[in-house]
């Protein structure tokens, strides 16, 4: 889809663009990392509040064709609380003295936002309504500021408002499965109430859903949970043991949800055929991460033979079935709520192209990545005792590392039980597809872990060892 340059409209945004350039390269959502944005044009520009604090709906592409949306604030002067908001003073055009600033670390103006989208407007930012509950725009805006590709907005204790920074036209991955699990009345996904849209684009700008009464995600305790009891400090359960009945819940909660989906989406019969380009799919993308990871090198062939004996497998015929799936799943897409586990952020990986993320996959591939996110959550447990004061003997971090070792294949395998017991495929019955979906997983984390944290680099490293060798 090509969106033109705006014209009637660009004198609000060109005053900003040297500003925003700058920023755009510092922001975590952008894909070129540190990379020149190579003129930003606007494509859509839509003044939301004019006076102060003032609110401006921007969407901007870059040089390469890439779309960005901004919610950009203005101020004659910016109160400290929005310091670390800050993106500079502008120097011309109608704000010219004014600061420029990222709108959603500002409640006032995401307040502003809410009213504006409860009104509903035939042109610029709108929403589009998938239930009949009005808006409460009296909730209390709360910025969420976790690490993420996108934005999200908290109001009160009851919605989240989740803004797409690199918008894509629609129908949306997420937006579509959410819409279709709300009407399916699915328990374990959050209710969607609406899709933000801009007039004239077919953008699919972010949405608005329930917001689940989660303290924290699977994540987080698993992490936490890992770090006790590999520390010999958790009271409850064992060292080598804990969580495991969180793990077999989860597994039962995927299980659900991957039923859902296949009420509401087609279901497929791949062909062999169809297997052989998915493991050939595998294939470039391993050769693609040695040549930017080359501590892969020496497990390239030991991968391949495994994407081989894949591909094999599926020409003898076996039924493979595949279906709408959640893409990305690993503990940090889970909830604990008081009702059970609840899955959120269907997107997808974000690496991935839109048309590949929609298709329909194999539920082995949502299973291999919980499964990864198992092994992560025990590394990262015994990263954060580093700050205990602990015996530093290598016998004792031995003693930690088979632990944490132990800690994720216990619950690995109650992950796998509780999935086969609540209906899932049993994944115990189709153990090759299952270690080829976490070797491509583990080989994507591998060249994430190179980019952005080296220092992670060695978790996916040891996945890929264990997996060339069986």
């Amino acid at each position: 889809m090509t969106l033109a340059p705006l014209v009637g409209q660009r004198q609000p945004v060109a005053p900003l663009l040297p500003l925003l350039d700058p920023w755009l390269r510092t922001r975590r959502w952008y894909a070129a990392g540190a990379g020149p944005a190579d003129g930003l044009t606007p494509v859509v520009a839509d003044v939301v509040r004019e006076q102060a604090p003032a609110l401006l709906h921007t969407v901007l592409r870059t040089g390469d064709g890439q779309l960005y949306q901004c919610l950009l604030g203005l101020r004659p002067e910016l109160p400290p609380r929005l310091a670390g908001a800050a993106i500079g003073q502008v120097t011309e055009g109608d704000w010219r003295g004014w600061t420029l600033y990222e709108a959603t670390q500002d409640a006032a103006l995401m307040g502003v936002l809410l009213r504006h989208l409860a009104r509903g407007t035939d042109g610029g930012l709108r929403m589009q309504r998938t239930t009949r509950m009005p808006l409460p725009v009296g909730l209390v805006p709360r910025p969420l500021t976790a690490e993420q590709s996108n934005s999200a907005v908290v109001y009160g204790d009851r919605l989240l408002l989740k803004i797409y920074r690199r918008p894509e036209p629609g129908p949306h991955l997420e937006v579509e499965t959410l819409h279709a699990l709300t009407q399916a009345r699915c328990p374990r996904t959050p209710r969607l109430h609406g899709t933000l849209l801009t007039g004239g684009t077919g953008l699919v700008l972010g949405l608005m859903e329930d917001l689940l009464p989660a303290d924290g995600d699977g994540w987080q305790i698993a992490v936490r949970q890992v770090a006790d009891c590999v520390d010999g400090t958790c009271s409850t359960v064992p060292a080598t043991g804990g969580f495991t009945a969180h793990a077999r819940a989860l597994g039962a909660a995927v299980a659900e949800v991957h039923t859902t989906l296949a009420d509401v989406f087609p279901r497929v019969r791949l062909t062999p055929d169809d297997i052989a380009r998915q493991a050939a799919g595998m294939t470039e993308r391993l050769d693609g991460a040695v040549r930017e990871v080359p501590a892969l090198a020496r497990h390239r062939a030991g991968i391949a033979r495994l994407y081989d004996a894949y591909a094999r497998a599926g020409a003898r015929g076996g039924a493979v079935l595949a279906q709408r799936v959640h893409g990305d799943l690993h503990l940090g897409q889970a909830l604990p709520t008081p009702a059970g586990w609840q899955l959120i952020d269907f997107e997808g990986e974000p690496a991935r192209p839109a048309a590949e993320r929609a298709g329909a996959q194999p539920v082995l591939k949502d299973v291999a990545g919980m499964l990864r996110s198992f092994d992560y959550a025990a590394r990262a447990g015994l990263r954060s005792l580093r700050a205990r004061d602990l015996d530093d003997t290598p016998g004792a971090r031995l003693r930690r590392a088979r632990r944490a070792h132990a800690w994720a294949v216990r619950n690995r395998r109650a992950f796998l039980a509780g999935y086969a017991d609540a209906g899932g495929t049993d994944p115990h019955c189709h153990p090759l597809p299952l270690r080829a979906f976490e070797a491509d997983k583990a080989v994507y984390e591998a060249v994430y872990e190179s980019r952005h944290r080296p220092d992670w680099l060695p978790i996916p490293l040891e996945a890929v060892h264990r997996l060339a060798r069986t």
